[in-house]
């Protein structure tokens, strides 16, 4: 420890979904989401090109929810308390197995081995995700325009569970190249057990708002339970 990444491309997309279901698929990690809007929570969808870091090169999906931190009342809501949420990874699913092993045994990271295929030469950013031979989701971003904002932000506060245990992540992160926009991205949901998970919340055509980063150093500490 640390775990240092060197350079990473990360692209998201930002859904409301109903914060009910959100609730009792995070049911067992003891989190609760925050409510951007009354009876909306917040689903992040993001992939990652890690191309250069202490734990090699491999592609990352992410599916997670933006949650009050341990301690943080009800009275957290709305959309100006979303950069006080923290950020609570449900799914994980890589494709290289020593970062699987790694991210598990380090952090708690529900991890995955998974057919990743990232597209990201293009003018728009694609993510076709496979898992057991099955298609999760298609998942295409357009990036918008540039976001110094995003540079200077605070990263939230990130939790995994496995075992049993909630941890808390300490980490943090340079970025350059930040874009954004509201909407900017198209899904098509396959038919794993996931991709029906996902459309339970309520998925809806539109992204609440769309980021990709053109490059991101990381650099991960030690997990603690909570």
């Amino acid at each position: 420890m640390p775990v240092r990444v060197r350079d990473a491309e990360v692209c998201a997309a930002f859904y409301p979904v109903r914060a009910d279901a959100a609730r009792a698929v995070l049911a067992y990690s003891g989190l609760d989401v925050v409510e951007a809007l009354p009876g909306k929570a917040v689903c992040a969808l993001l992939f990652v090109d890690y191309r250069d870091g202490d734990l090699g090169a491999y592609h990352e999906f992410g599916m997670a929810f933006l949650v009050r931190r341990p301690g943080v009342t009800g009275s957290q809501q709305g959309l100006a308390d979303l950069r006080q949420a923290g950020l609570f990874v449900h799914w994980l699913p890589v494709d290289q197995e020593f970062t699987l092993e790694a991210g598990r045994a380090l952090w708690g990271f529900p991890k995955e081995l998974a057919d990743i295929d990232l597209r990201l030469r293009s003018p728009y950013k694609r993510c076709v995700l496979r898992k057991d031979g099955r298609l999760v989701l298609d998942l295409l971003i357009r990036p918008g325009v540039p976001a110094p904002g995003l540079t200077a932000m605070a990263p939230p506060d990130v939790y995994t569970h496995r075992d049993g245990v909630t941890r808390h992540l300490p980490w943090s992160v340079r970025v350059r190249g930040a874009r954004a926009r509201p909407g900017g991205a198209l899904i098509r949901l396959g038919n794993h057990p996931i991709a029906k998970e996902l459309s339970e919340l309520g998925l809806p055509r539109r992204a609440m708002f769309t980021a990709t980063i053109s490059h991101a150093e990381l650099v991960f500490g030690e997990a603690h339970a909570i």
